[in-house]
């Protein structure tokens, strides 16, 4: 089934693209989500009308995902974890609680967009990244501390 694409779509195609996609993806995903039309000649002039205010919706996303990438890159997220005998975690560090200590710093980002290769299970500093927008990733760095040192952590930061 050939679709025109009405925005970017990860391993599919650009804003646009005329693709050919197997009928259930087009019909159960993106057609429903919006994210395509069928490629008939009616389409492809509703889709040229469309064009500019779809490609300005586009751009705008990418300058808040540049935008907020510049501000990833200058945070380090502190995660304070109880820990046993040599220092190892009860549980683990997930993208879920590095998206709780960003929203206490004022930065709302879907946990979703975080990628952890696997969950961290000890101390440490790590690097992390985030898919902001699909050309658009930054690299946050993630302290993971013992629960009750983290003051320590923040004042070394201070000082340095």
């Amino acid at each position: 089934m050939q679709l025109i694409l009405r925005a970017d779509v990860d391993n599919l195609g650009r804003l646009g693209d005329v693709v050919k996609v197997k009928p259930g993806y087009a019909r159960n995903y993106l057609i429903p989500q919006g994210l395509a039309y069928p490629a008939t000649k009616a389409n492809l002039n509703i889709f040229e009308q469309e064009r500019k205010k779809l490609q300005k919706k586009i751009d705008a996303l990418r300058f808040e995902a540049q935008t907020l990438q510049e501000k990833l890159e200058k945070t380090r997220v502190v995660i304070p974890v109880r820990v046993g005998e040599h220092d190892k975690l009860y549980g683990s560090v997930t993208t879920t609680m590095i998206n709780d200590a960003l929203a206490e710093m004022g930065i709302d980002i879907d946990k979703r967009k975080i990628v952890l290769d696997s969950p961290i299970r000890s101390l440490g500093e790590y690097e992390v990244n985030v898919k902001l927008y699909h050309d658009v990733q930054s690299t946050i760095k993630v302290n993971v501390v013992k629960h009750g040192s983290e003051q320590q952590v923040e004042q070394a930061e201070k000082e340095s």
